[in-house]
């Protein structure tokens, strides 16, 4: 079951999630550690996935034949960073679909605070079971299809 508060929601092609930062996000001087972008962004995917109508629990149960043990995994990802995020802000968390592969999608994700871009990631994340790369299940690979954008998140 989804709730739009806590998943975010998908417009304009984009999946959108507010996350506040809170202390514990932060380093000593009060400035979102590095890191917890990571979270925010895995949290972002996750949820995106889950509005897509792949939520991972049902995607364990409906590939447990087809592709048993099967994970995402990030493959590789490459972030750029712009300016800093405090404690307090509510951010932005935006992911979009960019290269849909046969075993791998590119996710384009950004955190914002309001018009900031505080963050840009490109993630290339792999379908593998068995330890081994595996397609795409088709009903999701067809889904991120027709959210896919072309250079950025938004």
């Amino acid at each position: 079951m989804t709730s739009p508060i806590l998943d975010g929601e998908i417009r304009d092609g984009c999946h959108h999630m507010q996350v506040r930062v809170y202390y514990e996000d932060t380093d000593f001087s009060g400035v979102i550690y590095h890191a917890n972008y990571l979270r925010f962004m895995e949290r972002g995917r996750t949820n995106y996935l889950r509005l897509l109508g792949a939520d991972h629990r049902t995607l364990f149960e409906e590939t447990q034949d087809e592709a048993p043990g099967f994970a995402f995994v990030v493959r590789s990802m490459t972030i750029d960073f712009f300016k800093p995020g405090y404690m307090d802000d509510v951010l932005d968390v935006v992911t979009a679909a960019g290269e849909v592969k046969g075993a791998s999608i590119t996710l384009l994700q950004q955190c914002r605070r309001g018009d900031d871009l505080l963050i840009e990631a490109r993630v290339r994340v792999a379908f593998v079971s068995g330890g081994k790369a595996q397609r795409i299940p088709k009903p999701l690979r067809i889904a991120m299809e027709s959210g896919r954008v072309k250079q950025s998140a938004t």
